[in-house]
């Protein structure tokens, strides 16, 4: 499988991690992808791929891609064989600049390209895509479109600087000492996060430290999970395994064996990272 990856350009670089290209056969037909604070947009080039998140009781068929906000359970991705697609990896905040709605209804709700925006411009994205067989053209063409559709939006200073210090804590900063430093009332700084990233700030740090936490594991050693739970904050073993299986789908258990799985039959693979065998 090629994936082919790079950073943005200026304005673009504080709210995109990276934009990528991804062609060929996907390890596994499904993947589960845990939920970690990172906002997605997918547009395709090839066959329709299938979503299933824990809102659907069935597979959704996504044919021109999909931008989904920052999710808050595990959601199933159905890779078409052979794959071929451009997408974006946002930053929490980095979505909603190019977005026409707030980003909570994106929560766990993926929405087609051209439902954010419009059948024209999705045609002519895929047109000038596909006119190409280079991905390094093909991102500099949607790094183009991106340019062209970033506005601006309410408070995203604000929940940029906010969701900082969230991440810069792993999730453990004191959720309400943030409005205080920003001199901000709690109910307004949630209703940032809500439009900008589609999650409270108490939600968004939960997802952090889960994630900080589930990295952090070394799947080839012994796991002492009470430990791992105790150190990441949790009250107890129950409460986390609870978050657990809501992030992953999985149990901390089941979780390091399907690690062991992907890690095993496909080690160095280029979605080495967060996506689990849902097979």
């Amino acid at each position: 499988m090629e994936y082919v990856s790079r950073l943005p350009g200026p304005l673009l670089d504080g709210l995109i991690d990276d934009l990528y290209y991804l062609e060929g056969a996907p390890p596994y037909t499904r993947l589960l992808l845990p939920a970690a604070p990172a906002p997605l947009l997918i547009v395709n080039l090839g066959a329709p791929f299938l979503i299933r998140t824990a809102t659907d009781g069935a597979a959704v068929a996504y044919a021109d891609g999909c931008a989904v906000t920052t999710p808050t359970h595990a959601w199933e991705f159905g890779y078409p064989s052979p794959t071929r697609s451009v997408g974006v990896h946002f930053k929490p905040w980095g979505l909603a600049p190019f977005l026409p709605m707030p980003a909570a209804e994106l929560c766990d709700r993926p929405a087609t390209v051209e439902q954010i925006w419009g059948r024209a411009a999705r045609a002519e994205l895929r047109r000038r895509l596909t006119s190409t067989d280079e991905p390094g053209e093909m991102l500099t063409l949607l790094e183009e479109e991106l340019m062209k559709r970033l506005r601006e939006v309410d408070g995203l200073e604000l929940v940029r600087h906010l969701s900082t210090a969230i991440a810069d804590t792993g999730g453990s900063v004191p959720i309400s000492a943030l409005g205080v430093a920003a001199r901000a009332s709690s109910t307004y700084v949630a209703k940032r996060f809500k439009d900008v990233i589609g999650v409270t700030p108490k939600r968004l740090a939960r997802s952090y430290r889960f994630t900080f936490t589930v990295l952090a594991l070394d799947v080839a050693a012994p796991i002492d999970w009470g430990g791992v739970a105790a150190r990441a904050g949790y009250f107890d073993q129950a409460h986390f395994v609870h978050e657990f299986r809501e992030f992953t789908g999985l149990t901390p258990t089941r979780y390091v064996e399907v690690r062991q799985r992907f890690l095993r039959e496909h080690p160095d693979h280029a979605l080495e990272g967060w996506p689990l065998p849902a097979d």
